[in-house]
């Protein structure tokens, strides 16, 4: 089941150590926490959603530029949606439905185009980072590179030394145990994407 680490919403750490230009810098981690929690626990009793208005009104203590903040990493991360008015918490099976196919750039064109010769070792990168950071397990990670090596047609087109696509995936765990992130790799691997045609 996908899990959410409470990033902070300013420079994305997950323990007290911002970031030196962090808006929330010097903001105690517990702190960050409650606001997150604040908005689902009052979004997880609202199946329908609610506007954030009522949002706001609804949240425990005062609102302010944390929850406004914490809110807008809730929606990037695609959490919470809105649908017209409503803000609404997705369940976790919504979410693992919606995180399997990356609609930002530029992992969306590294998953609707594949792998190329060139850039295998940052496409394969880039995507076990960008499972990792949506918050699937090691097994759904594994399980979603795996597939998209496949279907991508990627595997087929060859260049890799690995004989199977899942021994491939398993040399990539360290960058699922370790938290890399996924932009440099992806738009790395999206520019030579981008010129193989």
């Amino acid at each position: 089941m996908p899990t959410f680490r409470y990033p902070c919403p300013g420079c994305r750490t997950t323990n007290s150590l911002h970031d030196v230009d962090c808006d929330f810098e010097g903001v105690p981690w517990p702190t960050i926490e409650k606001a997150y929690t604040d908005l689902i626990a009052v979004l997880t009793t609202e199946p329908d959603g609610l506007d954030e208005p009522a949002l706001r009104d609804a949240v425990h203590g005062e609102w302010g530029g944390l929850h406004k903040a914490a809110l807008g990493a809730l929606e990037r991360e695609q959490r919470v949606v809105r649908d017209g008015d409503a803000l609404r918490l997705l369940t976790a099976a919504e979410f693992k439905e919606l995180v399997s196919e990356p609609t930002r750039e530029p992992m969306r064109t590294v998953y609707l185009r594949g792998s190329v010769p060139g850039c295998h070792d940052n496409a394969v990168f880039a995507m076990v980072a960008w499972y990792e950071m949506v918050g699937l397990s090691w097994p759904e990670t594994k399980e979603n590179v795996v597939e998209w090596l496949r279907d991508s047609g990627a595997w087929d087109r060859g260049g890799f030394e690995e004989s199977s696509p899942e021994e491939l995936v398993e040399k990539k765990r360290h960058v699922y145990d370790e938290g890399y992130g996924w932009k440099e790799k992806g738009q790395a691997a999206k520019r030579v994407i981008e010129r193989h045609g």
